[in-house]
């Protein structure tokens, strides 16, 4: 089979302006929870793009960890490529696709990062080896197996039970500003909802050709 002949026919549910929750943040809530009961694999997985000071893109796999009316969380290293890119040009999209039940959801706004606080929580509720690997791994910088796992163990020597968290790890947020519900429908007539905000910073929704 080419693979220009692989593809999928799209049935499984619609998206109308009639069923649409008020706000994107609600709309999200109940596409989330619906893919955690329908089993989907990796719910939380979101590709982050992010641009250099030159426009030049690059995009990555992330966990969601937390969204509220304020934005969309998740942790990185801040001296990782997507937070040196972060640092210079805070915008950024996520995106999300559901394949079990034929959905993605596209988010684009200003990214900053969170309080120390909130990042200090979170990382001292992660399993300990993902806390000394916090520690170990200089993110996105060329390194050799044999070094990483020395570093791990020489962290994990250092650092015992309860390794304080690195300065340089931490949490972002995206704020959003655009918020796009993708349905996917027969003959690629897609629903295509968007919700933008207005000069007055209120949601309003508008409905794009496929």
């Amino acid at each position: 089979m080419s693979v220009a002949d692989i593809r999928q026919s799209y049935e499984k549910n619609v998206l109308l302006e009639s069923a649409l929750a008020s706000t994107p943040l609600e709309q999200f809530s109940l596409w989330f929870e619906e893919a955690l009961k329908a089993g989907a694999v990796e719910p939380t997985a979101m590709t982050l793009a992010t641009c250099d000071a030159q426009g030049r893109p690059s995009a990555r796999i992330v966990l969601l960890k937390g969204y509220d009316e304020r934005g969309f969380v998740f942790y990185t290293n801040y001296e990782s490529r997507k937070g040196t890119e972060l640092a210079a040009n805070p915008y950024a999209s996520l995106l999300f696709f559901w394949p079990l039940l034929e959905r993605q959801v596209r988010i684009e706004g200003r990214v900053g990062k969170i309080s120390a606080e909130e990042s200090t929580a979170y990382y001292d509720s992660r399993p300990l080896g993902s806390r000394i690997g916090a520690w170990a791994s200089p993110q996105s910088q060329p390194i050799s197996r044999d070094q990483l796992e020395a570093r791990t163990r020489e962290f994990t020597q250092s650092l015992g039970e309860h390794p304080p968290r690195p300065e340089h790890w931490g949490g972002y947020r995206l704020a959003p500003e655009r918020v796009e519900f993708w349905q996917g429908r027969p003959s690629r007539l897609h629903d295509r909802l968007v919700f933008l905000k207005n000069a007055q910073q209120q949601w309003a929704n508008v409905r794009l050709a496929p």
